[in-house]
C-alpha cells in the first residue's frame, strides 16, 4: 500500500510577508510553554507509522526538534503488555542507547523529551487504560489519534472512522480526559473531516468543540479529509478559517510541509500555532535545526557529508538497540534511500542503500560514500552545502506508507 511521498501539485498560496520574515518573527505559543516545558518552538516531529520510533526521534532531538509523538499505539497492545510498550518507552531507550541514567543521557544528547504517547482504538474503556499506561511511562502528553485514514485501521473501528461517528468520538475524549492526572496535557488528532458532505463537516465541529469543552490543550489538524487520504493537495483555506474562527484556542495544522520553507509558510498563510512535520523529515531531520536558523535570523543550510555519515551511524545504532541487530537490515533500508537524497551523488548511494541488509554492509555503503574519500571527491569538484531553495520542492522519495499503521504487537 503506497502513499505519496512527495508534493502532489501543491497550489499557489499567498503570503503576507516574505517567508524569512514570518521565520524571525514566529514564537513558541506561551500556553503550550507553560504546560509542556521543552517545547520551546513552533514545530515538531509527528508520529509516523514504521518511521517515529525511539531511534528517528532520538536522532531529530539532537537536530532541534523541541517535541516528537509517537507512532500510534494500540490501547489494547499497552494492555497487554506487547512490544509496542517496550519499544516507545522514552527512558529505557535512551537509557539503553546511552550511559544509563536519565541526567548523563541528557547532557549527552540523549533526551526524547517532551514527548506524547499517540494512542488510538475503538472502546472508551480500553482507551482510558491505555492512556493511564502511557501517562505511567513518562509521557509528558496523552495524544489521542482519530484521524488514521488506513482502510484497515477504519475497518476495525479507529482512528479516522471516529469523524464519521461523532458521539463515540466524544466518548474517548471524555474517557481519556477523565483518566488522565490532571497534570498531563490531553490532546487529539484530527482531520477537517470524514469526506466532504455538509454533514461530515458538522460532524468535525461537533468533535472539536468537545475536544475543547472536555479540557484538551490543543487539536493538531490534518488538512484533507479521511477519504482523501494522503492524496492531492492539502486544503490550508480550511485550517486558516478554522483558526480564525476560534482565535482563544491553540490549534496545530498538519499537511504538505515539504521543506522548511513550508513551516513558516503554514504558520504565515493559516495562523496556526505550531506545525507538525510528518513526511517532511523522514530521512531529514535537518529540516528542525533549519527552521531554528531561520528562526535566529539566518539562511537554512543543508548537511556536509560528514554531518550525513554521523547520522546515519547514530540512526543505525539507536535502531539496533531498539530493533536488534536482524530487524535493523531491513528496517533500515528505507531512511537510508530517504537520506541519500541529500549526497551529491544520490542516485548511487540510494542503489547501494536498497541492497542493504546487515549492519556490515550498512557500514560499508557509508564508508564508500560518506568517507573522507567520498568527501575530498565532493570537494574536489565544488560540491558544498547550499543554502535550502525557498521554492525547492522535496526529492521525490519511494517507500511504504507513512500513515499510522499499528506496531505489532
Amino acid at each position: 500500500m503506497g502513499v505519496e511521498l512527495e508534493p502532489s501539485a501543491i497550489p499557489p498560496r499567498t503570503l503576507s510577508r516574505p517567508v524569512a520574515e514570518t521565520a524571525r518573527m514566529v514564537r513558541a505559543d506561551p500556553r503550550i510553554l507553560a504546560h509542556v516545558p521543552g517545547f520551546d518552538a513552533p514545530f515538531f516531529q509527528a508520529g509516523l507509522a514504521g518511521y517515529s520510533d525511539g531511534a528517528m526521534r532520538l536522532v531529530a532531538r539532537t537536530h532541534g526538534a523541541p517535541f516528537c509523538v509517537t507512532e500510534a499505539l494500540l490501547d489494547r497492545t499497552l494492555i497487554n503488555g506487547g512490544k509496542g510498550r517496550r519499544k516507545e518507552d522514552p527512558d529505557l531507550i535512551a537509557s539503553e542507547v546511552g550511559m544509563g541514567e536519565l541526567e548523563e543521557n541528557r547532557a549527552a544528547g540523549l533526551d526524547d523529551h517532551p514527548i506524547a504517547g499517540q494512542i488510538m482504538g475503538s472502546d472508551p474503556d480500553e482507551m482510558a487504560r491505555g492512556s493511564e499506561i502511557l501517562a505511567g511511562m513518562g509521557y509528558e502528553v496523552i495524544d489521542v489519534n482519530l484521524a488514521c485514514p488506513v482502510k484497515k485501521i477504519r475497518r476495525r473501528a479507529r482512528g479516522g472512522h471516529f469523524l464519521a461517528h461523532p458521539g463515540d468520538a466524544v466518548d474517548i475524549l471524555r474517557a481519556v480526559r477523565a483518566a488522565v492526572p490532571a497534570s498531563i496535557p490531553c490532546t487529539v488528532k484530527l482531520r477537517r473531516a470524514y469526506d466532504d458532505t455538509p454533514s461530515m463537516a458538522m460532524a468535525f465541529e461537533r468533535i472539536f468543540d468537545a475536544a475543547y469543552e472536555h479540557g484538551y490543550l490543543w487539536a493538531t489538524v490534518h488538512c484533507r479529509t479521511v477519504e482523501q487520504r494522503y492524496t492531492g493537495p492539502g486544503r490550508w483555506e480550511f485550517l486558516r478559517d478554522l483558526v480564525a474562527r476560534h482565535p482563544d484556542r491553540p490549534i496545530f495544522g498538519s499537511g504538505d510541509i515539504w521543506t522548511v520553507h513550508d513551516v513558516f509558510r503554514m504558520m504565515d498563510m493559516c495562523g496556526v500555532h505550531a506545525v507538525s512535520v510528518a513526511r517532511g523529515c523522514i530521512g531529514n531531520p535537518w529540516i528542525f535545526r533549519q527552521a531554528r536558523e531561520m528562526m535566529a535570523g539566518r539562511a537554512p543550510v543543508g548537511p556536509s557529508i560528514a554531518e550525513q555519515r554521523d547520522v546515519l551511524l547514530a540512526h543505525w545504532r539507536f535502531s539496533e538497540v531498539i530493533h536488534g541487530a536482524p530487524r535493523t537490515g531491513r528496517h533500515m533500508r528505507k531512511f537510508g534511500i530517504k537520506f541519500a537524497r541529500h549526497h551529491p551523488w544520490a542516485a548511487d548511494v540510494k542503489h547501494d542503500f536498497i541492497r542493504c541488509e546487515t549492519g556490515a554492509e550498512w557500514t560499508a555503503v557509508i564508508d564508500r560514500h560518506y568517507g573522507e574519500a567520498a568527501q575530498a571527491r565532493a570537494h574536489a569538484m565544488g560540491w558544498a552545502p547550499a543554502v535550502v531553495p525557498e521554492d525547492g520542492a522535496a526529492a521525490a522519495m519511494d517507500g511504504a506508507d507513512t500513515s499510522c499503521e499499528v506496531p505489532e504487537a
